[in-house]
């Protein structure tokens, strides 16, 4: 992946659940050095500022938080994400995990476009599965997948010409998932890997598994990292804590494989919300692992006290 255009776009989406404050992360990325690590790398970077949703008008929903706003972010990414997909790798710096349905859609609409085959790796302790139906929080974030893979009614998105097919994604880092969304997971074809599949048998195996596949098709691969995927110890920016999570050495174990296989075109850094953060801790962490992703080897890894 030496000497990739890597470009930097800044998704503040802060509409997909109630807790507010995942829309200081782009800037937290920035302050952290994301471009500056990837620039000493190698490659080439071009940071494109922050996108900014098409106009819209907030509807009272019962149930839905901020659906019409959702919509307008999923637009405005998905236009985005085509646009840097075309020039180089775009990083996605969230931003909450709605930020997703629109990152992956762009990302679809490119790769059907290039005549490939496009897959998803969901580095995240929730599979994310829901559709404005089943989820009882109304929070969007819950619902990247779900959209994705065209299941369910979304009312006023974009709509999916060509579903994602399901055996193109793996959810690696499952830990909180609740008893409806599990029972519609297993009639899948979606690679589901929870911690325990971890605890007994690496996380390298199905990973490598899942990134066989991918080359195998010729496929593209989006990324989405959440920073749940990670032990709260080592992340504990963000609203959704999950204990149990990957260890820092899991993490960057999963991101220098990536940089191995060539694979990834697209990367989503989701839910860091600064606001939560002890003195930049998380953004750095996620900031490293980006940079792993990107060709960083264990001995160029700086140390450093929080």
């Amino acid at each position: 992946m030496a000497d990739k255009t890597c470009i930097l776009i800044g998704a503040p989406v802060d509409s997909g659940k109630r807790r507010a404050g995942c829309l200081m992360g782009p800037d937290a990325y920035r302050t952290a050095g994301l471009g500056r690590a990837l620039a000493d790398l190698g490659h080439d970077v071009e940071d494109r500022g922050n996108v900014v949703p098409r106009r819209y008008t907030e509807r009272d929903d019962p149930k839905l938080f901020a659906p019409e706003e959702t919509i307008a972010w999923t637009e405005s990414l998905a236009e985005a994400a085509e646009a840097g997909l075309r020039d180089g790798l775009p990083l996605f710096m969230g931003g909450d995990h709605a930020l997703s349905l629109g990152t992956v859609l762009g990302a679809m609409r490119h790769a059907e476009a290039q005549g490939r085959p496009l897959f998803v790796l969901w580095l995240d302790a929730h599979s994310d599965y829901h559709t404005p139906e089943t989820t009882d929080s109304g929070n969007l974030h819950g619902t990247p997948l779900g959209y994705v893979t065209a299941r369910g009614d979304f009312p006023g998105f974009p709509q999916i010409a060509t579903p994602l097919p399901q055996e193109n994604i793996a959810i690696i880092g499952l830990r909180s998932v609740d008893p409806a969304e599990r029972t519609a997971l297993q009639e899948t074809a979606i690679q589901r890997v929870d911690m325990r599949d971890i605890d007994e048998n690496g996380i390298a195996r199905p990973l490598g598994a899942f990134l066989e596949r991918v080359a195998t098709a010729g496929g593209m691969l989006h990324v989405s990292l959440d920073v749940d995927f990670l032990d709260p110890s080592v992340a504990p920016a963000v609203g959704t804590t999950v204990p149990g999570g990957a260890t820092i050495r899991e993490a960057h174990l999963v991101m220098e494989m990536l940089h191995d296989s060539g694979l990834m075109t697209s990367l989503d850094l989701v839910e860091l919300n600064p606001f939560l953060d002890e003195r930049g801790r998380t953004a750095q962490v996620m900031v490293d692992l980006a940079a792993s992703a990107l060709g960083r080897r264990v001995f160029d890894r700086p140390t450093r006290a929080y």
